[in-house]
């Protein structure tokens, strides 16, 4: 028989990353590891992590409260609350909170590789080591995720 994974609102794993707060719902564990879902909730007036690719999986994002600004390649959209922004490999892409208010996202990522990059940060940090843009692209290699600086 197959478990039923029920995750309550103030349940998940939560994991601090400055001014990301990143809670995962659901690790791959119960999905065999074909879809990883986080909530992500962005401190008002803060940026996300460089700009960057995926080479094996799929990023989808959906906007539950605030307003999320969205960076792919040289276009920029702000995505209000009710937007879903899917990211398929290799599209560049990067958000932030411009707004006065926390704003709150649903991600996913299929697979889900990428549930663990989130782990990597909060032990980095725990080390004593600062949630600087190059350590985040280091952490970030690890899942087939290299910085986006040529949007061809």
């Amino acid at each position: 028989m197959n478990d039923v994974s029920i995750v309550a609102p103030d349940g998940g794993e939560v994991i601090e990353l400055g001014p990301a707060r990143v809670r995962i719902l659901e690790d791959g564990g119960t999905t065999a590891h074909r879809l990883g879902i986080c909530e992500i909730t962005l401190a008002p007036h803060s940026d996300g992590p460089p700009q960057h690719r995926h080479a094996q999986h799929d990023e989808g994002f959906y906007v539950v409260s605030g307003t999320v600004r969205f960076t792919v390649g040289n276009t920029v959209r702000d995505a209000p609350a009710g937007t879903l922004v899917m990211v398929p490999p290799g599209a560049p892409h990067t958000f932030a909170n411009l707004g006065d208010q926390p704003a709150v996202m649903v991600n996913t990522f299929t697979p889900d590789l990428y549930v663990e990059y989130f782990r990597d940060l909060r032990d980095m940090i725990a080390k004593g080591q600062e949630m600087t843009a190059q350590k985040t692209i280091e952490v970030m290699s690890h899942y087939a995720t290299t910085p986006a600086t040529d949007f061809a």
